[in-house]
């Protein structure tokens, strides 16, 4: 498939989230994560601030602190849960989760480093081309192993890597149409 490209895009420069308390989320995402806070920036008038996190491949993920945030909104700004414990399932328009992008012979060891760090996680998922969309092993089928968890702020996160290179066979589905 291609595509005629408007716009030379190099990936995602940042991706902005929302926490409680900035210096709890400077140290899970540092402390824990590994992430160089690379930024720092206080807003004008009071208002907050806005931090930088590398988070590898010339990415970075930004946090913004509001003296005044309205109070989160799971289940409508985000998931409730992690997939594994309940209904992942977020309002359009919110965002759901954030993938970080791991080395597949790693994904074992990265889950209980989070465990051993005291942050609750899900086992290892296949993600596969089967009806039920996972697998409890490998198998020709799966296409992203990953381990989902969530930071101080209840926000999921996913390591996630590729099994497989994705060929044209693996766009098989019609987009759905709002109801």
């Amino acid at each position: 498939m291609h595509y005629d490209r408007p716009f030379e895009l190099r990936g995602v420069h940042h991706l902005a989230l929302v926490c409680r308390d900035m210096a709890r989320t400077v140290d899970f995402y540092t402390k824990v994560l590994g992430m160089p806070l690379v930024k720092t920036i206080e807003l004008p008038g009071g208002l907050g601030q806005h931090f930088f996190f590398d988070c590898g491949g010339g990415d970075q993920l930004a946090f913004f602190w509001f003296a005044d945030a309205p109070e989160p909104a799971p289940g409508i700004a985000a998931p409730i849960a992690r997939p594994d414990q309940g209904d992942a399932r977020s309002a359009m328009g919110s965002m759901n989760h954030v993938a970080f992008s791991v080395p597949p012979d790693k994904i074992e060891d990265y889950r209980e480093r989070l465990r051993a760090a005291g942050v609750a996680c899900s086992v290892v998922v296949n993600h596969d081309d089967g009806p039920e969309g996972v697998s409890p092993e490998l198998n020709d089928g799966v296409f992203v192993r990953s381990i989902y968890f969530q930071d101080p702020d209840g926000i999921l996160l996913e390591f996630a890597c590729w099994t497989r290179e994705l060929t044209p066979a693996d766009v098989a589905h019609e987009p759905a149409r709002a109801r």
